[in-house]
């Protein structure tokens, strides 16, 4: 696939194809010798000094811009579990079992890589897996869901587009019980740590921002800000929900408080469940684009995708 990279400026110049390159410990895509992703299939250890309870595999950081530099963040000292670009349940119940995926440290649950199904020319297919821990976390835990995380990109009009799909099936023969909750499942985002109050924001399909963004819904919410490294001028994160995904357009969480977060949340106003051996799937897209948010491209990505 050809392609023409628009830098700022309107600069054209010329892009090699989307590449797949696989490490010991990671899956990248690069764009050229531009890169575009790292999946982590490897454990990642927290910064030293904090509980190696949060060590974790099977999530995306960094995420870059076109133009160069970072636009996720990972391991913020409020919450170590944060990492780029990730997803797990919270709030769940399974054979009588309260169970969290998410806060690993409860040591309830947690998400781990296990395989790399397939290497594309332009992406890949992980298998992960959500565990429970019924008998402690130093026993051997009990998998839940396997999962199919598909994550493939493309260049066009100068952005970077990642489609980011799960496919998650309950191995168990227990239903595992979703009640509603203000977060967890679907997509979430970590941005750069230190984006705040005054130099980032959101900005949602309905018009609205930081503010009151929160436990609304939303075909896209786009957030803007510094990217670390590069020139750290303002690079885009949108994030696009399908239209056929569960409770869609799913509502979702935003933060007030100056730090960046995100997250689609499929269950924040009613209660799901994954039967015993049902498989669920929840389809979502990430342009990253130059520049602070922009409503009318970002509702013309999300026509595109709704299309397709």
């Amino acid at each position: 696939m050809g392609a023409l990279l628009v830098l700022p400026g309107d600069t054209p110049v010329a892009a090699s194809e989307i590449s797949v390159q696989e490490t010991d410990g990671t899956v990248a895509i690069v764009c050229g010798e531009l890169p575009v992703l790292t999946y982590h299939t490897a454990e990642v250890p927290p910064p030293e000094g904090v509980d190696p309870i949060y060590r974790r595999s099977g999530f995306i950081h960094p995420l870059h811009a076109p133009g160069g530099g970072e636009v996720t963040g990972i391991h913020p000292d409020d919450h170590y579990h944060h990492l780029g670009l990730w997803h797990a349940w919270v709030r769940t119940e399974h054979d009588g079992k309260e169970i969290d995926f998410w806060n690993l440290k409860g040591k309830t649950g947690r998400v781990r890589h296990s395989g790399i199904a397939e290497i594309r020319p332009a992406g890949f297919t992980a298998e992960l897996e959500q565990v429970s821990y019924p008998k402690g976390p130093a026993a051997e835990p009990r998998v839940v869901l396997k999962e199919r995380l598909s994550v493939d990109a493309a260049l066009s009009g100068g952005d970077y587009l990642v489609d980011y799909v799960v496919e998650q099936k309950n191995v168990t023969d227990k239903p595992l019980e979703l009640p509603d909750y203000r977060y967890g499942g679907g997509i979430a985002y970590r941005a750069p740590l230190h984006w705040d109050k005054e130099n980032s924001d959101y900005l949602t399909s309905e018009g609205l921002r930081r503010a009151d963004s929160h436990a609304t819904r939303a075909r896209w919410v786009s957030i803007h800000g510094p990217r670390k490294g590069g020139d750290e001028s303002d690079a885009t994160v949108t994030i696009l929900c399908h239209p056929e995904n569960h409770d869609a357009p799913q509502r979702i969480r935003t933060w007030n408080d100056g730090k960046v977060f995100f997250n689609y949340v499929p269950v924040q106003e009613k209660a799901w469940r994954i039967g015993p051996g049902e498989t669920v799937v929840l389809r979502y897209r990430i342009v990253v684009s130059e520049g602070p948010a922009d409503a009318d491209a970002a509702e013309q990505r999300w026509q595109e995708y709704a299309a397709e």
